[in-house]
């Protein structure tokens, strides 16, 4: 079961014990943690219809689930216990919440889900279950108890609209107050339970199944397939059976199906594509008054540029991925935009090549990148 660690934690032992392996526990891996938002604030991005947003209650055996926005009047009318209110993306609201998401930058930015933060009263929770995605549940406001199980059993409670485990058998607890850490590789059974009014982020590293890899790639084929030829049966004898496919037809199917090849630069392009393709509910705004190239590249090399939080750029060696487009770098701008892509934004003094702002300025008029170190 997990271990526990003392902050500050060392990197490339995480990565090489616990990634993708066992739980660990880190005490103070966060000293004087500050909420990125405040329980108000939390509260009231559930109320914006621009948020993803949920609300969760158990009485007694009974569970509900309801979807936001939810207006003030809605919370405030919820009774002192047993609730638990979850806002989605919270780094796309929240300067403070992007930073902290920078934390965990020894991940690549290709893995990350979201920052997501929990609300909850006394006794709130989601109940006992399983994530299929790495998650880093660190503790701001208030105090949580986390109980945590390898068990295999992962039989549901049937009839609920969360996925409950039936059978929950706890092999390990803790409670985590401000600063505190628990690191869930995926896979692992875990109950949070509210003690007080607390607030708990959940930093989200999710990987593509191979089915969702698989949908990506056969949908990406299908835009850009082009071959030539088409069925034929000149001099075919009168059929006996007319309900029988011919083993003709069958035959040239699978010849069809031969001549769809996956080169590895073909993979990299599609697979490039689908990692930073934004979710569903993004949108970009472009600047209300865009600045022209020149402009923009001076303004750019004193501020310093950043990409918006919603933002995804990626990089396989010399080609790049703007949120699921392949992005034209020309080679003198790589190094600027790789650093980009690294660090998600560029302090001031900027020095970089004229390609470099010109590529930056066309992400600008779309609304990816922004002035500035902080968008």
């Amino acid at each position: 079961m997990p271990r526990k660690h003392a902050a500050p934690l060392e990197i490339a032992s995480f990565m090489k014990r616990h990634w993708q392996r066992e739980p660990l526990l880190v005490r103070g891996a966060f000293p004087r943690f500050v909420d990125p938002l405040s329980p108000r604030e939390v509260l009231a991005c559930a109320g914006s219809a621009d948020v993803q947003s949920r609300l969760v209650r158990r009485r007694g055996a009974r569970w509900s689930l309801e979807h936001g926005p939810f207006p003030p009047a809605k919370l405030r009318a919820l009774p002192r216990r047993d609730w638990t209110v979850l806002v989605q993306d919270t780094n796309h609201l929240s300067k403070a919440a992007d930073r902290l998401l920078q934390r965990f930058d020894f991940i690549p930015h290709a893995r990350i889900d979201d920052v997501m933060v929990s609300y909850a009263v006394p006794g709130g929770t989601v109940g006992p279950h399983v994530d299929s995605y790495d998650v880093f549940l660190l503790q701001g406001h208030g105090r949580r108890r986390w109980q945590v199980s390898r068990q295999r059993d992962r039989s549901l409670v049937p009839g609920l609209p969360l996925k409950i485990l039936e059978r929950f058998e706890p092999q390990d607890e803790w409670v985590l107050e401000a600063g505190d850490m628990l690191y869930l590789p995926p896979g692992v059974a875990h109950y949070g339970i509210a003690e007080t009014e607390c607030l708990t982020w959940s930093i989200g590293f999710r990987a593509p199944t191979d089915a969702e890899l698989a949908r990506s790639l056969l949908d990406a084929r299908h835009d850009d397939l082009e071959l030539e030829g088409q069925y034929g049966d000149p001099g075919a004898r009168p059929t006996r059976h007319p309900g029988e496919i011919p083993p003709r037809l069958l035959e040239h199917a699978a010849g069809v199906a031969s001549r769809i090849r996956w080169t590895p630069a073909r993979v990299r392009e599609h697979t490039g594509r689908f990692l930073t393709e934004p979710k569903a509910h993004v949108f970009f705004e472009p600047p209300a008054r865009p600045l022209g190239r020149e402009a923009f590249a001076r303004r750019g090399a004193q501020a310093g540029i950043s990409l918006d939080p919603r933002s995804r750029l990626a990089f396989s060696g010399t080609i790049f991925f703007m949120n699921g487009e392949t992005a034209l770098v020309p080679p003198a701008a790589r190094p600027a935009a790789r650093a980009l892509a690294d660090r998600r934004r560029l302090a001031p003094p900027v020095k970089a090549p004229a390609a470099f702002w010109q590529a930056a300025h066309a992400w600008y008029l779309q609304g990816f990148v922004h002035l500035g170190e902080d968008p």
